[in-house]
């Protein structure tokens, strides 16, 4: 094997058997792995195995043969990937090898699944033990040969229930012969419970493993059917009655006895603990068991086996007396080598044993502690002693089971029943598989030496198929070595030196011990190779089996092996007074013997079985099912891989594969091979060549030698598959680094051009950024300074008005201040010079006065003094006059200085003022502020402090909070996953209640109609008592004698001899005649014209007469006919019995094509023109007379029998005929013929569309050549093109209709058989896609879906008119292959799956799907690991709903009409307007219907 980097490989692993792992590196010496568990792992190339990758993807193969590597693991994990998707069952060739899934899988086992099964081709649907059945059966019956499948497997594999299942479809398919009240399956399997009771037992492996090997012979007789059975037991392993090891027990029936109540108190029973066999173990019970209920199953056994009471009772007092007898317990006697019973508890079991086997208590201890030896001068009594007694006693304890198994055999056989004279059987052998535990005994010796006899026969049966192959495909064989293990048989039963032979030896001398055995085994066969001895062990030894090797330990092999038959106990038990006990031991004839002992060697009887089996098995033609145990805590889906690999091993399934690996262990077909190996070589691939042409040529290249070219497959050696796919890897590697080398190119390229194209769109962007900051910056320099230039001259245009007023205040203020101190000046001056003035006056009066005075003294000089003065004091006033301007002037000149200076100093005051105002306002507010923030702290301040306070309360009440919340948010969960629930249980609900509601009205339209039906029923009924009452004794015309009751009116009408007949022409019309004519000559023209209306009719029947304006003439003819003849209204007559029989006859003998869809028209026309022309007679007033309180009724009848001819028009005065009770039967038998016509039509229509549906279901298969366009077969001839199956499809469903169509069947039979038939394509194409692997692909998925749009084209084109609902009735296949062409599934969740694309499919049918899908086309995947896990688990919860585990659908056999859908579909008819056919128109008696005459 060519080991490379990246190789897929299978390595060896201590926990898993085998374990997947790739290649990381590699030597000549060594190769590096790393395992799917992540594990490295160093392994020699020569210990690894070859992995196809591919089909992990597909989930595995349904036939081992077509595994790519066909090996261990590759066996191995093919069965683990197929059990994780419940498909339990696996071919290797023609070998079954089942999966035990240890839950119930009901779906796979009901009748839907055996009829698919019935009669297909073995390997064409997916595997299957009906598959294994049928194949026995159906060769059988083709060769004349029996059949006989061998059912193998450890405990608990599942053998038990396989043999039920092949023999259940045997009986389905074999049905049984007359006479058998009850199949032989169900009497097989009634005697389960029986055999499972006294022959198995709990082993370490298994609760209910079988002890014994059973073959069942199911008989056949020449026609196929079962008539007889029997069952043969095998090697009852009678030790364990009297060892058994912890935790393992006896056989079950002890443990049921004991756990019996009434019995076991009659048998002084106690519990199992008490009594020596069954205590040895401390296992008593067994889980989900209750061994009080398996008693009761095993007493209605016997019931239905036929095993009267007293042989029942007598059987449990006989396993009561083993119990007892196993109690008894002995000590040294007086006398030396001798025995007694122990003490007081021994006699009393002594007693009881003695009492239930009727016999004499004293004689029974005799015969266990003594021994009788004949000699010449004498009897002679030897004593036992202890040792010996309690070996006596197991020896009877074990001769007493063994003979009352074999009874039970015998009796089970009588019941069933044998045919004695059957040529034919299919055998079905259910035996103990191979064996090798922990400690090996002389019965897993006896055991695999049966195993290894029918691995020989299973070896030759497997090189028989294969040799089968290589001729089928005509290659040469005749250089492949045949396995063989005869070196082992001849090892162990070879005389006189064989292992057996040897041990009967040894058992024949009472001194040889187990060493002595092993001493001599050993120097017989020292030099053998599949024999060698133990090293730590002296006597132990090992086998090398098929499946391994095997030690077994001799410590008990002699005493298991000798089967000493005690004459004493014969003896004893042969006088029993009780007749089962004496029966089981009959009388023996003397033999003169120096022992009372009779040597019987077990292993010598068991080959001698055993060699009579393979003599059977030989004569038959063998098929094989190995059952397989996946874990050993018998859990569903749990795979054990080295429980399985040693299973297999076991089984020789793997003996099997190296059978296989010794020829061609790789086959493929020639597509198979080009298509996967075509790339190698493309330039074969061309077209030019065939496809076996191109295998070759593809294995020409690589230099291949040894290969075979069979017919239709290319034959592999062992190694070349893998050259193959090495050579394929590395053109697939070459290939990928091409195809990632542009790819990388192309993502390299693209990742340029798009950081290219990123870089300058983020340029862009940054530039654009950048500008749009440096924008928005000069923006927001702009926008300040002119929001500054507007503050600024705000506030300087505010400071100026506020200066400018405070100046003219100031101004205004300091000129009134100024005005002011002027005008006090000037009021202060003007005071002061009129008080100047005053006082002047004054002065100068009183001056006046007195230089009046002195004038009048001194006038002269006074008056010159008094000049003077004045003079003088005018210059000073003058004086002082100037000095006062000039101070004035002054004044004011400093008055301005000083007002100038005041205004500056004024001014800067006023500036400083506003400042300080300014100040004071800004300091003002800001004391406001800090007030007002001062008092808001201390307020906040409280109010934290308050705050603080409540939150401490706060985080305590939170904390409450919290906890209370986690609890509302656990209800709150609660609630809502119970709310959701409890809408889905809602809308599930309110689904359920409008289908009940639709139920409810479709019952309630059902109701009417029945009540209509009832209502014309009760007129009929009520009629046909009247002339039940009224029918005469008397006989007319005795020719024509035969009573309508006997044939047709059974279900009817209670059951009336009536002899006599009538003339079609009423009695009343032959009243006038009477009296002139004889009885006699009346008579002889009553008859002739009745043979003319015979002859008339059979014609008329007989003959195809056509149509006219699409109206039937043989049934408006009939019905004219009937009608003239006054046959509706005779109260006794033949005639209709004629008519149906006539038409009967023509069906069988006509061409159904035609004859069926002509007499379907004519027949549904006469119905119609008697359902809506008839009418009871008299029946309204018998009811009003005979219930008078029942008017609701009464209506309601009156109701129905108008409604039908209100519905056609008729008006209610219209009169119709009163019918009588041959018409109403003839009514009723016409309903059955319509109804017979139809379901034939629909049968023939099946018929025929079944090998068409088998052609369409599956693509064919094309050759694979370049770009696939051309396709040619191996052998040049071009193939059908894939759409000519449904071509062909189309051109029957066009022949259909245009028979129908020609025949003029009314277009409401019409629909209903085209929605039948398209119910039927449905059905099959649904049924097969689910049961063949092979059809779940992508690429059939594609194939079915166009060949259902030609079905949808043609539908269209059909109109609704004929095709009615079929589209709809392919709602199945059409949303299966649609699932089948979607991509993406595993993106899929099972809602979208189930609510948008397969609405109709149930869970189950999807799950089938889903697992068996493989993408042949693009490789892609099936649903999600979490969706197959969903679906998995809704169909473990629903497994035990049998209503759903079915995936298949049932095919609906009814009737899809009635009567009254009949008359209200099909348009009225008038019989009246036909024209008779010329060759009708000779017989007298249809006169009046031509038109001529009239």
């Amino acid at each position: 094997m060519n080991m490379r980097k990246g190789s897929k490989v299978w390595v060896e692993d201590r926990n898993l058997a085998w374990v997947a792992a790739d290649v990381i590196e590699s030597t000549s010496k060594q190769v590096q792995l790393l395992t799917a568990t992540g594990k490295k792992v160093v392994a020699l190339p020569e210990k690894l195995f070859p992995r196809d990758a591919d089909e992990d993807e597909l989930g595995g193969v349904d036939d081992m043969t077509k595994l790519a590597y066909l090996n261990e693991p590759g066996v191995l994990y093919n069965l683990q990937r197929r059990y994780a998707l419940n498909d339990i069952y696996t071919y290797t060739g023609s070998i079954l090898i089942a999966v035990n899934p240890f839950t119930k899988l009901p779906h796979l086992y009901n009748i839907h699944m055996m009829e698919q099964y019935k009669g297909a081709p073995f390997g064409e649907l997916s595997p299957h033990v009906f598959a294994v059945a049928d194949a026995s059966y159906r060769a059988m019956m083709n060769e004349g040969r029996s059949q006989s499948i061998l059912v193998s497997g450890e405990s608990g594999a599942g053998k038990t229930e396989t043999t039920k299942l092949i023999m259940q479809y045997l009986t389905y398919v074999g049905g049984r012969a007359a006479g058998d009240d009850r199949t032989v399956e169900q009497q097989v399997l009634e005697s389960n419970p029986l055999l499972e009771a006294f022959g198995n037992a709990k082993t370490l492996r298994n609760d209910n493993s079988s002890r014994f090997g059973k073959f069942v012979e199911i008989q056949f007789d020449s026609n196929g059917r079962i008539s007889g059975a029997a069952i043969r037991t095998y090697l009852l392993e009678r030790s364990r009655v009297v060892q058994i090891t912890d935790p393992e027990r006896n056989y079950h029936c002890f443990y049921q006895l004991c756990a019996s109540e009434k019995d076991a108190e009659t048998y002084k029973l106690d519990h199992p603990s008490h009594f020596h066999y069954l205590s040895q173990s401390k296992t008593y019970e067994l889980d989900g068991v209750s061994n009080a209920e398996e008693y009761m199953k095993t007493r209605r056994a016997m019931d239905i086996v036929g095993i009267s009471h007293e042989d029942q009772e007598a059987i449990f007092r006989t396993l009561a007396s083993i119990l007892h007898l196993g109690n008894i317990e002995f000590s040294p006697g007086k006398e030396h080598d001798s025995s007694v019973i122990r003490d007081q508890k021994s006699s009393f079991h002594v007693q009881m044993a003695a009492n239930l086997f009727m016999c004499d208590a004293s004689l029974l201890i005799s015969t266990l502690c003594t021994r009788l030896i004949q000699t010449r001068e004498g009897s002679i009594i030897k004593a036992l002693d202890c040792n010996a007694a309690v070996a006596s006693r197991d020896a009877l304890a074990k001769t007493v089971y063994a003979r009352l198994f074999d009874w039970l055999v015998d009796k089970i056989n009588r019941s069933v029943g044998q045919d004695l004279n059957s040529q034919m059987q299919i055998g079905v052998l259910d035996i103990y598989g191979f064996e090798c535990f922990k400690d090996n005994s002389f019965e897993q010796f006896c055991i695999n030496f049966a195993n290894e006899k029918l691995q020989q026969h299973f070896n030759e049966h497997v090189f028989k198929m294969e040799q089968e192959e290589y001729s089928k495909e005509e290659i040469n064989w005749s250089y492949i070595e045949f396995i063989d293990n005869q070196d082992v048989l001849d090892l162990i039963e070879k005389k006189p030196i064989g292992i057996i032979a040897l041990l009967d030896e040894a058992c024949m001398f009472p001194k040889s011990t187990h060493e002595t055995f092993s001493t001599k085994l050993f120097q017989h066969f020292r030099a053998h190779p599949r024999l060698e001895k133990e090293k730590f062990s002296e006597t132990d030894f090992t086998i090398s089996h098929y499946a391994g090797k095997v030690t077994y330990h001799t410590d008990s092999f002699l005493d298991k092996n000798r089967d000493y038959v005690v004459l004493e106990h014969c003896n004893l038990l042969s006088s029993s007074k009780c007749p089962f006990i004496s029966g089981l031991f009959p009388s023996q004839r003397e033999e003169s013997s120096r022992s009372s002992y009779k040597f019987s060697s077990v292993a010598a009887r068991f080959k001698q079985q055993l060699q009579a089996l393979m003599e059977t098995l030989n004569s038959t033609e063998p098929h094989y099912v190995r059952c397989v145990k996946p874990n050993s805590l018998n859990r569903p889906q749990k795979f054990e891989n080295l429980s399985v690999i040693h299973q297999l091993r076991c089984g020789g399934v793997l003996e099997a594969v190296r059978i296989s690996l010794a020829g061609y262990p790789t086959r493929k077909t020639y597509s198979e091979f080009v298509d996967r190996f075509g790339l190698i070589a493309p330039e074969f691939m061309d077209g030019s060549y065939d496809e076996k042409t191109a295998t070759q040529k593809i294995l020409l290249k690589l230099k291949l030698e040894n290969f075979q070219l069979g017919r239709t497959k290319v034959f592999l050696r062992a190694g070349q598959i893998g050259i193959l796919d090495s050579r394929r890897a590395e053109v697939l590697d070459n290939a990928a680094k091409q195809i990632q080398r542009r790819l990388r190119t192309f993502i390299a390229h693209r990742d340029f051009i798009s950081i290219q194209a990123a870089a300058f769109t983020l340029q862009a962007f940054c530039r654009g950024c950048v500008a749009r900051k440096a924008y928005a910056a000069k923006q927001k320099t702009a926008a300040a300074i002119t929001i500054q230039n507007y503050i600024r001259m705000h506030i300087s245009r505010d400071a100026y008005l506020k200066l400018h007023s405070s100046a003219i205040i100031i101004q205004s203020n300091i000129r009134g201040f100024t005005t002011r101190k002027i005008f006090m000046h000037g009021k202060k001056h003007k005071a002061a010079t009129l008080i100047q003035a005053r006082w002047r006056m004054c002065k100068v009066r009183s001056s006046f006065r007195h230089h009046q005075a002195s004038i009048e003294a001194n006038e002269a000089g006074a008056l010159r003094l008094a000049k003077n003065k004045l003079e003088k004091q005018l210059e000073d006033l003058t004086w002082r006059l100037h000095l006062e301007k000039r101070l004035r002037v002054s004044n004011e000149e400093a008055k301005s200085v000083e007002i100038s200076k005041l205004q500056k100093m004024m001014e800067s005051l006023n500036l400083e003022l506003e400042a300080a105002k300014l100040e004071t306002i800004n300091e003002c507010n800001k004391n406001a502020m800090l007030q007002n923030q001062l008092e808001w702290s201390v307020k906040e301040k409280s109010a934290l402090e308050r705050d603080l306070v409540a939150m401490a309360e706060l985080r305590k009440e939170n904390a409450l909070l919290k906890s209370s919340l986690e609890a509302f948010e656990k209800k709150h969960s609660t609630l809502e996953f119970e709310f959701t629930k409890a809408q889905k249980d809602n809308s599930e609900t309110i689904e359920k209640l409008r289908e009940i509601e639709q139920k409810c009205s479709q019952l309630q339209q059902n109701v009417k109609s029945l009540q209509e039906k009832l209502s014309v029923l009760e007129d009929e009924n009520h009629v046909l008592r009247q002339k039940t009452l009224s029918v005469s004794p008397k006989s007319n015309h005795p020719g024509f004698a035969k009573a309508l009751s006997e044939k047709y009116s059974g279900a009817l009408v209670p059951h009336t001899e009536r002899k006599s007949y009538e003339t079609p022409t009423p009695t009343k019309l032959m009243t006038p005649f009477s009296h002139g004519l004889s009885e006699s000559r009346r008579s002889k023209l009553t008859v002739e014209r009745h043979q003319d209306n015979y002859d008339f009719l059979t014609r008329c029947i007989k003959e195809d007469l056509g149509f006219k304006d699409g109206k039937p003439l043989a049934a408006c003819i009939i019905y004219k006919c009937l009608l003239h003849w006054h046959a509706f209204e005779s109260e006794r007559t033949a005639i209709f019995d004629y008519i149906i029989e006539g038409i009967n006859d023509v069906l069988k003998v006509g061409d159904e094509s035609n004859i069926l869809p002509y007499w379907l028209s004519n027949a549904s026309a006469l119905l119609c023109l008697l359902q809506r022309n008839l009418r009871s007679n008299g029946f309204l007033t018998a009811v009003a007379q005979r219930s008078t309180g029942s008017t609701g009724l009464a209506s309601r009848i009156g109701h129905g029998l108008k409604s039908p001819f209100k519905l056609i028009g008729y008006e209610d005065g219209t009169s119709h005929v009163e019918a009588r009770y041959p018409a109403i039967l003839f009514k009723q038998q016409l309903t059955a013929c319509v109804e017979k016509i139809f379901g034939l039509i629909r049968d023939n229509l099946k018929k025929e569309l079944s090998p068409l549906l088998g052609l369409c279901i599956q693509a064919p298969k094309t050759a694979r050549v370049h770009a696939g366009k051309s396709s040619r077969s191996p052998g040049g001839v071009s193939q059908q093109s894939p759409g000519g199956q449904w071509d062909n499809i189309i051109k029957f469903l066009d022949s259909l209709m245009s028979r129908l169509r020609g025949n003029h069947v009314p277009s409401f039979f019409i629909r209903k058989l085209i929605t039948q038939v398209f119910s039927f394509i449905n059905i099959t194409l649904f049924n097969s896609l689910l049961l063949r692997r092979e059809c779940c692909t992508f690429s059939n998925g594609e194939y079915v879906k166009s060949g259902i749009a030609e079905l949808e084209k043609w539908i269209a084109g059909a109109k609704e008119e004929y095709a009615g609902t079929s589209w709809h009735e392919l709602n199945y296949i059409r949303q299966a292959v649609g699932f089948l062409v979607i991509h993406q599934k595993r993106k899929k969740s099972l809602e979208e799956i189930r609510q948008d694309l397969c609405p109709a499919l149930t869970v189950r049918q999807i799950y089938r799907i889903s697992t068996m899908y493989w993408d042949d086309k693009y490789g892609t995947q099936s649903v999600s690991n979490q969706v197959v896990a969903e679906m998995r688990e809704i169909l473990n919860k629903d497994s035990q709903n049998l209503t759903s585990n079915s995936f298949l659908l049932d095919d609906d056999l009814s009737i899809p009409f009635s009567t009254e859908d009949i008359d209200m579909a099909i348009p009225a008819i008038d019989p009246s307007d036909i024209e008779l056919p010329t060759f009708l128109s000779e017989y007298p008696c249809a006169q009046f219907l031509d038109p001529q005459q009239k």
